[in-house]
């Protein structure tokens, strides 16, 4: 009968888990470590290379859980998570949670199930999402484009709301006035950052133009305000509610790429142009050089966030001791023709 992790530990006078830090590459004792090994030969025990090589596999790979992945902006960040990850060999898998946060929960239920070497998620909620269960297990975590509210974890941010702010404040320079918004989920940190941004940019024109006033309705903000679902259809509804306004818009400001495919669409169903009805995307579609009138959008460093999240995750899992992190990457504004002015 082949010997077992107990006899080798009865053996050598230690205990099977001393036995199993030997030969897996724990601390222990170089006194025991010797005692343990004796034992072992003098038993002919040959450690479960079958279970060793399965729980390094597991030790190299980490999960990305992202809420769209047909959404160019997560196409870009998943790649830069996959491509420094691939400097210290590590795998990644992908996870879609479709902004469910139930789905999201079982990714990441499965992700302690298979004890990989840790996480990055970008929140399907700023309100709901749940990585207390990681953090009570010592997984490595690191949150992406989105902080999920009372998680201790690190976070890579993109400043959402200078990036809109500039993008509302650049459409007011152009002669725009009646600027709407269409913003994503409720809840959703990049909605609100987004939203407050572009609030603080009609603000600030007001304030600095008290005679203009009259131009506006008793509360532009929320009346030109809609949100939805950062999808093609969401921002194709909200743009078809305000262009059905008595006193509809004179452009919109779109918080994110897809939105704003449904915004156009919902634009040229009505018969309206750029730049003559202006229209800015918050995030880069891959043709938006292309199309005549080229669309002014706000360019993420999507890449970058996933890239550094990644290098912040392996700071994690190297055992560095540190405080948490929180890393703010800037936005670059790309002014096209769809905000040349009303009467360019």
């Amino acid at each position: 009968m082949a010997s077992t992790i107990q006899d080798v530990a009865k053996a050598a006078g230690v205990s099977a888990a001393t036995v199993s830090r030997v030969f897996n590459g724990g601390r222990v004792t170089a006194e025991r470590a010797e005692r343990v090994r004796r034992a072992a030969a003098e038993l002919g025990f040959a450690p479960n290379r079958v279970a060793r090589s399965l729980r390094t596999q597991r030790a190299s790979v980490i999960g990305l859980l992202i809420p769209d992945i047909e959404n160019p902006f997560f196409t870009a960040m998943a790649r830069g998570v996959e491509d420094a990850a691939q400097q210290t060999n590590l795998s990644v898998v992908l996870c879609n949670t479709d902004e469910d946060v139930d789905k999201e929960r079982r990714y990441l239920e499965v992700a302690l199930a298979e004890q990989m070497a840790g996480v990055i998620v970008a929140a399907a909620s700023r309100e709901r999402t749940d990585l207390s269960l990681l953090e009570a297990r010592g997984m490595p975590v690191v949150a992406v484009d989105r902080r999920p509210r009372g998680s201790n974890v690190d976070v890579v941010l993109v400043d959402n709301a200078h990036g809109s702010e500039d993008a509302t404040a650049h459409m007011l320079a152009r002669g725009y006035r009646r600027i709407a918004c269409i913003t994503g989920p409720q809840g959703a940190s990049t909605s609100e950052e987004r939203l407050a941004g572009y609030r603080t940019a009609i603000g600030d024109f007001l304030r600095a133009h008290p005679d203009r006033a009259g131009e506006y309705p008793v509360d532009p903000v929320t009346e030109w305000t809609r949100f939805a679902d950062f999808k093609v259809e969401g921002g194709h509804k909200a743009m078809a509610d305000l262009l059905a306004r008595p006193e509809r818009p004179d452009a919109v400001f779109v918080a994110n790429n897809l939105m704003a495919v449904g915004a156009l669409r919902a634009l040229r169903e009505a018969g309206l142009n750029a730049p003559e009805f202006g229209i800015l995307s918050f995030g880069e579609v891959p043709w938006a050089p292309m199309v005549s009138p080229s669309l002014t959008t706000v360019q993420l460093p999507s890449y970058d966030l996933g890239w550094t999240a990644a290098s912040l995750l392996q700071d994690r899992m190297s055992g560095k001791d540190r405080p948490l992190q929180t890393v703010v990457l800037r936005t670059a504004l790309q002014v096209r023709d769809s905000t040349s002015g009303p009467g360019a």
